[in-house]
């Protein structure tokens, strides 16, 4: 009996050295492992960083533990709410003084160079030159409806200043905008973009 006594001593004893070196070797392994772990490229991306700064403000608040206060009257309570709202503004308004201290302005954009009130240019074809001197010019307009996105076509007449009564009916006319010359013309021949055919 004293001889199966400690052969299970032994038996028992193997597998605890055994696992001794197994707990061992891990331990050995893990270490020269640990320092490659915490690479800034593998880390996750934190799902508040998404949101924004308000939404963020009020998820970690909630996350906060609450301690039950003692007992206040609505009195104190409002107090100590406007307390702190002024301490908030307060905060604010150092925070963007600093900003605004920090902040260069920027250049923008460049005003844009045109001359001082340039005259309006328009082309358009001539629908009549009977009077002396003068030409009636219809302006075609197309542009898409903002509602209906149809393409609405729209025409105009204006009487226009030919000093020498060089354009035709049919003709494809610049003009320009000019004082008021009769009791209709505006505007003035500038030149004729293409004949009738």
């Amino acid at each position: 009996m004293s001889d199966e006594s400690t052969e299970k001593t032994e038996t028992t004893e193997e597998p605890q050295a055994e696992e001794t070196q197994a707990t061992e070797a891990p331990a050995a392994e893990a270490a020269p492992a640990a320092p490659a772990a915490p690479e800034p490229e593998l880390a996750e991306p934190d799902p508040l960083d998404d949101l924004p700064r308000k939404e963020r403000l009020r998820v970690l608040k909630s996350r906060e533990p609450h301690k039950a206060g003692p007992q206040r009257t609505t009195e104190e309570r409002i107090g100590d709410r406007e307390a702190v709202r002024k301490q908030k503004a307060n905060e604010r308004r150092k925070e963007r003084a600093a900003m605004k201290a920090e902040h260069k302005p920027g250049t923008g954009t460049p005003v844009a160079e045109r001359e001082a009130n340039a005259a309006k240019v328009r082309q358009g074809i001539v629908v009549s030159n009977k009077g002396d001197k003068s030409i009636t010019v219809r302006i075609d307009i197309a542009r898409r409806h903002p509602t209906y996105e149809k393409i609405v076509r729209r025409s105009r007449t204006l009487h226009a200043h030919d000093e020498r009564n060089e354009a035709g009916e049919g003709d494809m006319v610049r003009i320009v905008e000019t004082r008021p010359l009769s009791k209709t013309k505006r505007w003035r021949l500038v030149d004729v973009v293409e004949k009738a055919r």
